[in-house]
């Protein structure tokens, strides 16, 4: 079903309607827009252009459409264009020509606008909920593993002692400021697209900050043109969704490592790894594999529509039927994505005694040198050189920095004695980075505890914004 052609004397070509189809993925705002239909119909039939007979029969035929969609009993059917073709259609069977009265006063234009932000409004909510859900299984096994001692890493080589908790726990904040974009989203773009008609406006809503408000939106966009034309919306949930994506590509990174035979930090579960078709031994790390994966796929789905968007002029353009499919991948991939992560680091059984064999190792320890002699004031550079000096002499005798006598010390620096043995230890190393972002024990804890406040208020926000989607939008 086509919703024009008034003024053509010949059907579409085949090719033409195959190409100008959009309903086989689109059709997944169709409960949005029975949503919407719903309000405008209230709307027409306030201003007499339905008649309060006629709008209650349409509004008795939509609530049965929306959940005839629910159940999979009405969908699309080959005829269809889009979305809205297909809902149309579906009034119209229930309702005969009534079923196109529905359309006064509106435009795909700004319909599709309205219907897409619903989308994407339910949907980053559900992604935020999800990345909550990731947090606290993160936050869970930071919290059996505070005082245990890790090797850390700069440049894949050891670097200094850190508590384990605090590796594990850094990705927690990044996960945190994915789920502030989400909510800075939610603040610029819920405004509402309804009542710009084609481009110009709409004389059959007068009062489109009503409409809005009934939606759920918190107020109405303020230029029709810019309202049909913007996809910034869905430009920038591709970015929180593609930024999101790396964060996870590099917790996939680490746990790939870490499950191998050579570091032998975790155990992943059964239930969440796979096995290979002709190597029986195999237990493989797929979930974190794809993680990494997938980043991919939601950077290249940014990129498409932001090359989609340029260049065009302002008003509506074909051009944004392909705004969708990017979209949809990418929301739908990445909840694909969450609850298995999630699974796979709960269900995780970390290697403590190798975590901790190796935190000393590759000379880590040198920085407690330099840190010594700058607290008795010897300039940094200086310091600096006297710890590399205790590394060399270290490497070419084939001793670790606590073995080097006072005599070698002393050669080294003259500030340089046998005191510093007592610091050039894990324990000691990781217990001085105590202030608020640092790897000491206490200092993580309350790290993790302010996490653990943040989970609590955004689990409200999220709360609080889904009750504001109305009807049957959850």
């Amino acid at each position: 079903m086509n919703l024009w052609g008034g003024r053509f004397e010949s059907s579409s070509s085949e090719a033409l309607a195959a190409l100008s189809r959009s309903v086989v993925f689109d059709w997944r705002l169709a409960p949005y827009e029975i949503e919407v239909n719903l309000i405008h119909l209230a709307n027409l039939v306030q201003q007499s252009i339905i008649s309060k007979e006629d709008g209650l029969s349409l509004r008795k035929a939509l609530i049965e459409l929306g959940q005839e969609i629910d159940s999979g009993k009405f969908t699309f059917s080959k005829e269809d264009e889009d979305v809205h073709s297909a809902i149309e259609r579906g009034l119209t069977e229930k309702c005969g020509k009534l079923g196109g009265a529905i359309r006064a006063g509106r435009s795909r234009n700004d319909l599709v606008v309205t219907d897409f932000k619903l989308y994407l409004i339910d949907h980053l909510l559900e992604i935020s909920s999800q990345v909550v859900e990731l947090i606290k299984a993160i936050n869970y096994q930071t919290k059996k593993n505070f005082e245990l001692i890790a090797p850390g890493f700069t440049h894949t080589q050891h670097a200094q002692p850190i508590s384990f908790a605090h590796e594990l726990s850094k990705h927690s904040h990044a996960l945190i400021r994915d789920i502030d974009r989400i909510s800075d989203w939610l603040k610029r773009n819920s405004k509402s697209a309804y009542g710009s008609g084609a481009l110009a406006g709409s004389p059959f809503v007068p009062n489109p900050q009503l409409i809005a408000s009934e939606l759920g939106f918190s107020g109405v966009m303020e230029n029709s043109i810019d309202a049909v034309s913007d996809r910034d919306f869905a430009v920038e949930a591709l970015s929180c969704i593609a930024i999101l994506g790396v964060h996870l590509s590099r917790i996939g990174e680490e746990f790939v490592l870490w499950s191998s035979s050579e570091f032998n930090w975790v155990e992943l579960s059964d239930a969440y790894t796979t096995g290979s078709s002709i190597m029986p031994q195999k237990k493989n790390a797929d979930i974190a594999e794809l993680a990494r994966g997938k980043a991919g796929r939601f950077i290249g789905n940014l990129t498409t529509l932001l090359v989609v968007l340029k260049g065009l002029p302002f008003g509506y353009n074909r051009d944004l039927q392909e705004d969708k499919e990017p979209v949809f991948d990418s929301v739908e991939q990445i909840l694909l994505l969450l609850p298995a992560l999630t699974g796979m680091i709960e269900s995780a059984k970390f290697n403590s005694e190798n975590i901790s064999a190796k935190a000393s190792a590759g000379f880590s320890l040198a920085t407690e040198i330099a840190d010594y002699l700058a607290k008795k004031q010897i300039p940094f550079s200086e310091a600096h050189e006297a710890a590399g000096a205790c590394v060399r002499l270290c490497e070419k005798n084939g001793i670790e920095l606590h073995q080097l006598s006072d005599s070698q010390l002393m050669q080294i620096h003259p500030s340089l004695t046998g005191e510093i043995r007592n610091l050039l230890n894990v324990e000691s190393a990781v217990k001085s980075r105590n202030s608020s972002l640092g790897t000491a024990f206490d200092s993580v804890r309350a790290a993790v505890s302010e996490l653990d406040k943040q989970i609590s208020k955004i689990e409200s926000e999220i709360s609080n914004h889904r009750k504001q989607l109305s009807g049957m939008i959850s």
